[in-house]
Order: structure tokens, then sequence, then C-alpha cells
């Protein structure tokens, strides 16, 4: 594939562009191993890539796409060879670095996550950076000592996908699941992800300058932020543990050192770029066995789009109109 198709953003004072364009070989960037990528992600960091002041890509032109999944068809990396099939969830894609909005990418070998048994490619990016945000989340919260014996767990922003993989994964590990959405309509979609009870998100925004209020939560899977967060923290159980991914509701909130002195709440960060290659494999392994979300996959698993697609599928993410994953077919 001498030539190929690729959605690309460019932006120069003040203009922006997003096309779909055919590049060369020789315009993708450097490194060790060259992929024909198969599928793709839309994500919501990947939705900011596609405006202007979505201030996540650090330089232009750029390719989007904090995802991919496809075969080897070039290496100098020796752990690699042609033929295999390999993830890159994160790294510097999108960002950075040409990303997986293309039918060729060139990346490092460092970044390649070779595909678990257990997930097909497409498996693969139905789950994507959401999916291992979602099960990062549940790790560190068990290696902080949560347990479904504990109480119920919250998940916010139940519908999107770091939700929706969370509320699959924690209702197959046998966890009470609390499920929040602003979604009126979608609320048989995730009591067939396992969630036990939902509530309105707007339920969890409440203005209350008390500092502690009733202990309900013995975890959160909180990807929303904002006022969220802030009730989360003043409604976690004695030594629970809030895992936080994202920004949706708004980059600040408002809290004491009360939630942290007088119930020893944890609150964990949830980084999935810049963590160790062995700590993200572990996770994938763990994607591709126990918390592989069967009942998402069968709930979600057809709803694709192609690159001329892409465009109108970033608006939507942007405006939280995407329920569970949609993936770009390369």
């Amino acid at each position: 594939m001498n030539r190929f198709r690729a959605l690309m953003v460019d932006k120069f004072n003040h203009s922006f562009s997003m096309e779909v364009r055919e590049l060369g070989w020789n315009d993708l960037p450097k490194g060790d191993v060259t992929l024909r990528v198969a599928w793709s992600g839309v994500n919501y960091k990947d939705g900011l890539a596609g405006i202007p002041e979505g201030r996540v890509v650090e330089s232009y032109p750029m390719v989007p796409g904090i995802d991919l999944a496809g075969t080897v068809v070039h290496s100098v990396d020796s752990r690699f060879k042609e033929g295999d099939e390999v993830i890159v969830a994160s790294a510097e894609l999108g960002v950075s670095h040409f990303g997986g909005f293309s039918e060729m990418a060139r990346v490092s070998g460092d970044w390649l996550i070779p595909l678990p048994t257990g997930l097909t490619l497409r498996e693969a990016m139905i789950l994507g950076t959401a999916g291992f945000t979602a099960a990062m989340s549940v790790q560190r919260m068990e290696e902080n000592g949560v347990a479904p014996g504990n109480g119920p767990v919250i998940v916010t922003g139940a519908t999107g996908g770091v939700g929706s993989t969370a509320v699959a994964m924690l209702a197959q590990l046998g966890y009470k699941v609390v499920a929040s959405t602003g979604k009126s309509t979608e609320h048989d979609y995730l009591r067939r992800l396992g969630a036990e009870e939902i509530l309105d998100r707007e339920a969890l925004a409440v203005r209350d300058d008390r500092p502690l209020k009733k202990a309900r939560w013995a975890g959160a899977v909180d990807p929303v932020g904002g006022e969220t967060l802030s009730y989360l923290l003043s409604t976690t159980r004695q030594g629970g543990s809030i895992a936080v991914s994202g920004l949706t509701g708004g980059s600040t909130f408002a809290t004491s050192v009360f939630p942290f002195i007088l119930r020893g709440i944890n609150l964990l960060g949830i980084d999935s770029a810049h963590i160790t290659n062995a700590y993200r494999r572990r996770v994938w392994a763990r994607l591709a066995g126990d918390l592989k979300p069967e009942a998402l996959l069968k709930v979600i698993g057809s709803t694709e789009i192609t690159l001329e697609d892409l465009p109108d599928a970033l608006s939507t993410i942007r405006k939280g109109g995407v329920r569970g994953r949609t993936l770009v077919r390369l």
C-alpha cells in the first residue's frame, strides 16, 4: 500500500481543517514497526482533536485516533515480525504522533501490545483506551482494597465508553453496580450491562456545603469529574476509592481534607498514557480474561463507521451523544 487514506487535522494561524487525505509511505512518522490498521475507535480525546480549541494535539498536521489494532507489515524491532497482530492504545498516538484514523501507521515497538489470546482485533478496539481505562480503574481500586463484599460501586457517565465498560466489568466480577446517567432512555441498556440501580446524574451534582454526607459507596469509577467528583468524595465509605479518569463534567471540583483524614478516602488518578509497558500488558491480559466484558461486547458490538463518517462521530462524542463504543473500520 504505497498510497493510503487517513483523516488529517491541520491548523495554521486562525484556520483549521479536517479532511480525509491520501498519503504516501514517506508521510508516515518515524518508528520501528509499520502496521496495516484494521480497526480504530472513537474516544472523547479524539473528539477534542477535531476542534481547533481542543488543546490535545501537540503539533500539526496530525492524524487523530488514540487507538488502533492491526497487523505488522514491516519491522526493524526484533520483538515483532510481519503478520503479528498487535494493539496500540494511548501512548502518543493522535497527540504528538500520527494515530489510528489511517489505513497505515508507523510506531515505536515499545508502544505495541501483542494481541492477547482471547481477543480479536475488533474486540480489542471495542475496548480500546476506554476499556483499558475502565479496566485500569478496576485494578487500581482492587489494589487499594475495594472488593465486591465491601458495598456498592458507582459508575458515573455510565453510557459513555469508560462508563459502559466499567459497568459491565464490575457486574461480571460480582459487584453491586450503581450507574449514573443523564439519559433517561438508556436505563434498559445499563441494566443489560449489569447495573442493579440507576441514578440521574443531577442527583450527584446537588450543591451542599457539608464536607461529609451519608456514606454510600465502597468505590467509584468517575470519568466525569467536576461537581460529580465533589459529591463522590463526600459520600464514599470509610477506606473507599474513587478512580478518576476524565473531565466531561468539568476540570475543577470542590472538597476539603475531611474525606481524606476522617474517612481515609483514596483518590486514584487514572493516566493510561504514561504507564509502563509491563503494567499495560498486565491490564490487557485481564481484558482478554476475567475483565473481558461479555455483556458489553454483545450489546454494542455492531457500531461501525468509516473514515468519511468520522467528523460527525467526533462532533457527537463531544456533545455526549455516544452510547458505548464506536468503531472505525479501516
